[in-house]
């Protein structure tokens, strides 16, 4: 496909012969386990629940009625869509027909869907009608006027006209005989489905990720994580992410024959409940939520106990937030994993020893996962110094979607891709999470880590969440200045901070040289902590222009 950068040759064949890439398309895998798991439950969601067989038979009927409004495999479809059933039906139904999703998440608005739109040459979008005070059809009618290849707007909830309704789609009964389905030749080497760069500046880049290498990450991801046909999922995390989606997310489980239960509200009030109605084993979630659940007196009144296991991901867990999870969720481990929406994946596993799944984010759940850590020369840094992660492998990515200037700077010569991030190696084979290239504080040439500085804060009693970012200095360049969340009715002032650092006995250029409050620290449309806009916040508080 054009825009698309294939894995090379010799790679393929490797990973062929290796059995990780195994030549069938996503719609062979979920028919697989829909046959083999035909009677137990798939999806739940508030007032539904699904079986294997209702998921089949429902996708298979959207999947007949896309046809014939007019999708084609290969078709670009930019999906917004929430955490519901009418998800998985719309997720299977385009990967039997090979048209290929574009997963936008639910804040986005006309100028990152515009862009998806345009970068895709999109045919369709689905989207809900409307959230609160924002119509997506009056979105999606603006973006029509410029996108020429946009021909339907479907839509979930009221359709106007102009419109089609997703309900209507998967309800009515389709015209067309099953075997049309069957007469469509999919290419596995062809992307799945697009996700979304994790920057937290400019519009994210378009990922393919084809049926092979997406396949792979989802039975992998699932092998490390103890999911058995009794185990069940809750994805509150956007479903357009990578983790709830696949790692092992919703795909994992539904390859297990184990269930999901999907849910748009990730508040205590809503999550505890959940837990103790549908016994659920397994959350993805990120250090945000899990400090807002450990935080509510609201786990006092549900039976949390069946939860086995808490993914975090997305950022650093400090150890601190990992403590107190596991004694709200008593029979968890909290299993920490480090990944991108370009491949990579790392985990720790079940039976590390407790210290190592205290620091570290794990390590790579496949042989042929080839990890560098490079210093500012491209050389690789001595086994336990902090240097840039590269890596390659058969289920990353191997350039972004039609960004050939982005993927000069994306790539190495030979093909391993430049994460950003800044790990080291642990003595136990597991990596460390350092922060990124571009989340250090420049102190007059002394580089501070942000994470270091926030995970000690983070143990400060009155302090409930933390993100330290650089103000300007006219002669050092950049200080420290920590963003605070503070728990109900505690104050910390800038002196009492530095001297509950004291005792860390670490180099004074770290410390904090001032000190901002917050009611909550504000994020990204992927969940983290926005460090861009904290910086912002900042600067004008501080009396500076931005």
């Amino acid at each position: 496909m054009d825009g698309v950068i294939p894995f090379p040759d010799e790679f393929a064949e490797r990973y062929r012969a290796k059995g990780y890439w195994r030549d069938e398309p996503l719609r062979t895998v979920f028919r697989d386990s829909c046959g083999r798991f035909a009677d137990r439950t798939a999806l739940i969601d508030v007032d539904r629940t699904v079986t294997f067989r209702e998921l089949d038979l429902r996708s298979t009927n959207l999947a007949l009625n896309l046809l014939d409004l007019g999708i084609k495999p290969r078709d670009r479809l930019v999906v917004q869509m929430p955490n519901a059933i009418e998800f998985g039906y719309l997720h299977l139904a385009l990967q039997k027909i090979g048209a290929i999703p574009v997963l936008a998440l639910p804040p986005h608005r006309f100028r990152e869907i515009s862009f998806f739109v345009a970068t895709s040459d999109a045919v369709a979008t689905i989207t809900p009608d409307a959230h609160r005070e924002f119509s997506f059809t009056e979105m999606v009618k603006r973006i029509r006027h410029g996108a020429p290849s946009l021909k339907y707007g479907i839509v979930m909830g009221r359709a106007p006209e102009g419109f089609v309704s997703l309900a209507d789609l998967i309800d009515r009964p389709a015209k067309r005989p099953e075997t049309d389905l069957d007469r469509i030749v999919i290419d596995p080497v062809d992307p799945a489905l697009f996700l979304l760069s994790g920057g937290t500046t400019g519009i994210p880049k378009l990922i393919p990720r084809t049926h092979n290498d997406y396949a792979y990450n989802s039975r992998m991801a699932s092998s490390v994580c103890g999911i058995d046909q009794g185990s069940v999922l809750l994805d509150v995390l956007p479903i357009g992410h990578n983790l709830p989606l696949a790692c092992p997310g919703l795909q994992g489980f539904l390859m297990a024959g184990a269930a999901t239960v999907l849910h748009t509200a990730a508040g205590p009030e809503d999550v505890f409940p959940l837990i103790e109605r549908h016994e659920v084993t397994h959350i993805h979630a990120v250090p945000a939520l899990l400090i807002r659940w450990t935080e509510s007196k609201l786990a006092e009144q549900h039976d949390l106990t069946s939860v086995r296991v808490i993914q975090s991901g997305g950022q650093r867990l400090q150890p601190e937030v990992r403590r107190r999870t596991a004694s709200v969720f008593r029979n968890v481990i909290v299993q920490e994993n480090f990944g991108m929406a370009e491949g990579l994946l790392m985990f720790v596993r079940l039976d590390d020893p407790p210290d190592v799944r205290m620091e570290t984010v794990g390590r790579k759940i496949c042989t042929d996962d080839e990890i560098l850590l490079l210093d500012e020369d491209d050389q690789p840094v001595p086994f336990g110094e902090v240097g840039e992660l590269c890596c390659r492998g058969p289920y990353t990515l191997r350039g972004y979607y039609k960004a050939p200037e982005h993927n000069a700077r994306a790539f190495t010569t030979d093909g391993f891709y430049r994460s950003g991030d800044l790990l080291r190696q642990h003595p136990s084979g597991n990596y460390m999470v350092e922060g990124r290239k571009k989340d250090l504080i420049n102190r007059g040439a002394e580089k501070i880590s942000a994470e270091e500085i926030e995970e000690l804060i983070l143990r400060h009693p009155a302090v409930e969440n933390v993100a330290c970012v650089p103000m300007p200095d006219p002669v050092l360049g950049e200080k420290n200045c920590a963003c605070v969340v503070l728990r109900q009715g505690q104050t910390l002032d800038l002196s009492h901070l530095v001297a509950f650092l004291d005792p860390f006995e670490l180099a004074k250029y770290k410390y904090p040289e001032r000190i901002e409050r917050f009611e909550s620290l504000p994020l990204s449309n992927f969940g983290k902590v926005s460090k861009k806009d904290l910086v912002a916040i900042v600067i004008e508080r501080m009396g500076q222009p931005v």
